[in-house]
Parts: structure tokens; sequence; C-alpha cells
């Protein structure tokens, strides 16, 4: 039982690593088919990396070789891996005749793997010491799932300077985004009552609802709305609003994630 969560983080790895060869091969006359697939196994690895966790708590098999193991795992799947996505989705092409753009994307690019990994970085110092029910700035997996609708959305390549530049400042602000203190809703911590777990579910089907209806433009939306709400909900409470609880100071007798 110990084995199986790991085994869930190592299937998130293995897709992770299947972008980057995805993203690698995209060439020829059709690279929108490997860039939607390695997108996809982008938002794949995101299913595991939210399943690892549930299911060490579900058979209470959680343990410090989990969490270390699964930040490693978020590092490459959530990190360098949509980083290479995003260089030969949106600047590779367009830098062999225009190196401005090449040194704009390489620059985007590292940035938002650099924010990556000191966003997990300071995630792993801060477990238990913070309210699970917020994350502090944006987390790796959702940025690298708004990169990633991006191509879902739009697999074909940037075909002007504008729509690259465009694209690499999307990469800035999501990497802004992972080191800033802003509060995003972790959707982690566990229904506390049956209603609770009702309106949950009931949120899901809706989820899936959308995402048949919308298909390939669901996830842009989604990621969107959620990025909006956090970003609202903060000024909201830097403007007084209490509405919905803010963040507590301490998280002292309150469960840890994975």
């Amino acid at each position: 039982m110990f084995v199986l969560p790991s085994s869930i983080t190592m299937a998130s790895v293995f897709c992770g690593f299947s972008s980057v060869v995805m993203s690698i091969n995209a060439a020829g006359a059709t690279p929108e088919h490997y860039f939607l697939w390695a997108a996809g196994l982008l938002v794949l690895a995101g299913v595991f990396d939210g399943l690892d966790g549930r299911v060490a708590r579900a058979t209470n098999t959680a343990t410090a070789f989990g969490v270390q193991l699964d930040s490693l795992a978020d590092v490459i799947s959530f990190g360098m891996a949509p980083a290479i996505l995003a260089y030969r989705y949106g600047f590779f092409q367009m830098g062999i005749h225009d190196s401005h753009i090449r040194a704009a994307g390489w620059a985007a690019c590292f940035v938002f793997t650099a924010c990556g990994a000191l966003r997990l970085a300071r995630f792993n110092v801060q477990v238990g010491s913070v309210d699970p029910r917020y994350f502090v700035g944006l987390p790796i997996p959702a940025g690298a799932a708004v990169i990633a609708s991006v191509i879902i959305w739009h697999p074909a390549p940037p075909d002007s300077s504008l729509h690259a530049y465009l694209f690499a400042a999307e990469l800035f602000f999501v990497g802004l985004l992972m080191v800033s203190t802003l509060r995003f809703p972790s959707f982690k911590k566990r229904a506390g009552s049956p209603r609770a777990a009702m309106v949950t579910s009931l949120g899901i089907v809706l989820l899936l609802a959308l995402m048949v209806l919308f298909q390939e433009r669901f996830f842009g939306a989604f990621f969107a709305t959620y990025i909006l709400l956090g970003l609202g909900l903060n000024l909201a409470w830097k403007a007084g609003w209490r509405g919905i609880l803010p963040p507590r100071d301490s998280a002292e007798g309150l469960d840890t994630v994975h």
C-alpha cells in the first residue's frame, strides 16, 4: 500500500517526460498534432498529481519520502516540461529568423521554470504552518495547466511577432503569480459534512459536463476563471470584505497534503 501513492506520482513523471518527447518530435508539416499531445499529457500529469495525495491520505500511507518525491516530480512535470513545450511551440520556429523572439522566449521559459522551483521550495518549508484552504501563490500544476490550455485551444504555433511576445508575457505573468504571496483556493481539503460533500460532487459533475460541452475551450476558461477568482478574493480581503474568511496565519492542527 505504501508503494501505491509513489507509483501514481511516477505516472505523473511519465506524463511529463512524454510531454517533453512530444515537444521535441513536433516537426514537419503537422507540429500541431504533437503540441496537442504534449499539452494533453501535462493535463493528465495534473490528474495524477491530484490523485497521489488523496490516495496517500485515504490509505494512511503518507510519508516524508512521498512528499519529497512529489515535489521532485512537480519540477519535471509542471516546471521543465511546460517550459520546453512553451519554447518549442511559441518561439523556436520564429526564433530561427528573429533573434529577439528567441531571446524573449528563452528568458520567459526560464523565468517560468525558476519560479516554479522556488514555489515548490517555499511550499515544502510552509507545510503545516499555513492555512491549507489556500495556496500561497499560484500552484505549479495550475501554472503548467495555464500554458497547456493555450496550446489545447490553439495548437498551431504563433504566426506573428505580436502573438509570440504576448505568449512570452503570459509566461512571465504566470511565473510571477507562482512566487507571489497571493492566496488561491485549494480544493484538497476533505469535505467536512455530507452537504459539503454533495456540493463538491455536484461541482465535479458540472465541470465534467462543461468539459464535454466546450471541449478545447474549457481548460482556458476554467484556469482563467480560477486566476481571476484568486485575484478578486485577495483584492476583496484587502478592502476589508469578510464574506469568505481570509486565510489564518497559522494552520496548527489542520491537515497537510502529500
